[in-house]
């Protein structure tokens, strides 16, 4: 695939490398500015100028922000070419959003590392949410030019809460999570907007190392954090510093998650991460009544919305002390394992449960109902709830608002085989009902298409998945039969792979009515398999559904139990017939020897026991 970079064809004039050396730039965006953030009044002017020359600019935005829809296979986002830092014209707005409670020295620090960055001060804002805090936060002297504070709504408390709150106040096109204990170095912000400049839904995560204290009290002034980043020396602030082992080991095993394909996501945290803001609320920001395990659980919804994760070595920060996870490991994943199965149905560790029902299903089953019999559809949608892939949702599309409310002949309604499907499922809760196949069925990962008069097998969706899985296609087709209008397939489609196709169809140089297929073929790739392969049969052809896994596994534990006690049988019997052979060899043993030796054997077990 060619490279994607500023100075290729497609790219916006703008986004071409500038001639300016970095200093250049610094001394028009930054040097005069940075000696008046120190005032806050000149500051507030500044910031009053930069907002209303926002508000004079947004009618212009969509024009002079658009990005180039780069079609990135996987997460292997190699194919985009980042340009040099100091060495390219910005042109996307960036709002920076700290969450923040009870940290008013932290946040100092924080703030300080931010007012020195090399990012266009014009195209930056800063958003503190305030959690609560009893005093309120404070912005403090040394600080971003663009920065103002927001209050969580009274009443709402946590860090769900506090994302989002800043995020629905952010007024840039991309938005950057900073948490309220980091430091980022003066090109931090630069390197993550780089990527943004090139694909639309890029999530950029900055390169953290943890100091092994926090530097309450005794770590560095809010204006010594400033000098060191403005000098690019932050890393001087602290006597040593390292990386997440964890995190750091995912990356060498991925070459940096170039490698990682569908699991990217894991690696989503909160502490430095950027996000478009258009993503962002496509998937409907941040779940607010998460308060832990919010970064993984959003992560997991950005990735079905398409995303590639990139993570990059030169946005480097400093956590200060080390993360709540470095601490109390284990707890946290107790709690946030309570919490994770219902929406992530990925972690498939943590939905071990052979038979319960889950938030978010890890299989999307949409059944086609139009003019098919009750018969059919019946067939279809209970061999989709009865396989061994039990976590699964249905869908069964059908004219349901034809259906009258009032008198009607019960046997002989126009749509009697309607009415029947919908009285079998308006009770079971894994079923719902539509006029239309919906567009998508983000956030489950993966949707399986198919008309009613066909059965999966047990293992049918199982088998799909493990085959998507295998090579990560976007698409598998199941081909069932051929007509006058062609072949008729099931389709099993992964969320992801469709979300971002139609990112890269709608952008810039992309084709609105481009076929989906192709773009997810191209980025993901696409298999064509038979019904048989799969398991798939016509409903006349199907077994019946039957049987209930509890009762074999019953059947199985009263197995186990008489299994067991009949090894124990087969010991003792084993034991008394070594006994029983010893014992037939002794007397041969005695015969062979006559009288006196069966009289001295006597004599000797005598011995032994008297």
């Amino acid at each position: 695939m060619t490279g994607t970079g500023f100075a290729i064809s497609g790219a916006a004039p703008s986004a071409r490398p500038s001639a300016g050396p970095r200093d250049d730039r610094a001394g028009r965006d930054g040097r005069a500015d940075r000696a008046g953030r120190v005032d806050r009044g000149e500051r507030g002017e500044r910031s009053d100028r930069a907002g209303r020359a926002g508000r004079d600019e947004r009618d212009e935005r969509a024009g002079r922000a658009a990005v180039p829809r780069a079609r990135i296979r996987h997460n292997d986002y190699g194919s985009l070419l980042p340009p040099d830092l100091g060495g390219w014209e910005p042109r996307l707005r960036v709002s920076v959003v700290i969450p923040a409670h009870d940290c008013q020295e932290a946040l100092e620090r924080t703030l300080a590392g931010l007012a020195a960055q090399t990012y266009p001060a014009h195209l930056m804002e800063v958003v503190v949410a305030d959690d609560g805090s009893d005093p309120p936060l404070r912005v403090p002297e040394i600080t971003p030019a663009n920065t103002r504070l927001v209050r969580v709504p009274d009443g709402r408390w946590g860090r769900g809460w506090a994302r989002q709150t800043g995020a629905a106040a952010a007024a840039g096109d991309v938005l950057h999570w900073v948490d309220s204990d980091m430091i980022l170095d003066r090109e931090h912000v630069e390197a993550h907007m780089r990527w943004h400049h090139l694909a639309p839904y890029a999530v950029v995560m900055g390169d953290v190392r943890f100091t092994p204290s926090a530097h309450d009290g005794a770590g560095p002034s809010a204006r010594e954090v400033f000098s060191a980043v403005e000098a690019g020396d932050a890393e001087k602030l602290f006597d040593e510093s390292a990386p997440h082992e964890w995190r750091a080991g995912v990356l060498e095993e991925t070459r940096w998650l170039r490698d990682a394909g569908a699991g990217a996501y894991r690696l989503h945290s909160g502490a430095t991460t950027s996000v478009p803001v258009a993503m962002l609320r496509s998937v409907g920001g941040v779940n607010t009544t998460l308060n832990m395990g919010e970064d993984t659980d959003l992560g997991f919804r950005l990735a079905q919305a398409g995303a590639v994760f990139v993570p990059d070595p030169r946005a480097r920060a400093w956590h200060l002390g080390p993360s709540t996870v470095m601490i109390r490991e284990k707890e946290v994943h107790r709690h946030n394992w309570s919490v994770l199965p219902d929406l992530i149905p990925d972690l498939r560790w943590l939905r071990t449960h052979p038979r319960r029902a889950w938030l978010v299903p890890y299989v999307h089953v949409v059944v086609d109902a139009r003019g098919a019999s009750y018969e059919d559809v019946r067939a279809s949608v209970d061999s989709a709830l009865a396989g061994t892939l039990v976590d699964v949702a249905v869908t069964v599309v059908g004219p349901w608002s034809e259906l009258p409310a009032g008198r009607r002949p019960s046997l002989d309604e126009p749509l009697l085989d309607l009415r029947l499907v919908r009285n079998l499922y308006v009770h079971e809760p894994r079923v719902s009902f539509t006029e239309e196949v919906p567009a998508g069925s983000a956030p489950a990962p993966f949707r399986l298409t198919f008309p009613a008069g066909w059965a999966l097998g047990a293992d049918s969706l199982a088998e799909l998945v493990k085959l998507a899985e295998r090579e990560e296609y976007g698409l598998l087709s199941a081909a069932l039969d051929e007509g006058a209008s062609g072949v008729r397939a099931a389709r099993f489609e992964r969320t992801a792979a469709f979300a971002r196709a139609a990112l890269v169809n709608d952008g810039p140089g992309g084709d609105p009515g481009a076929d989906l297929d192709d773009a997810v073929h191209e980025m993901f790739g696409s298999l064509w398999v038979s019904a048989a392969e799969v398991g798939v049969t016509t409903a006349g052809e199907a077994e019946p559904v039957a049987g209930d896994t509890a009762k074999w596994r019953a059947d199985s534990a009263r197995w186990k139990r008489e299994a067991e006690g009949l090894r124990d049988e087969v010991e003792s019997l084993r034991a008394e017939t070594e006994r029983l052979r010893a014992e037939a060899a002794r007397l041969a043993a005695e015969r062979r020897r006559g009288p006196l030796g069966r009289i001295t054997s006597m004599a000797r077990r005598r011995g032994k026991t008297g």
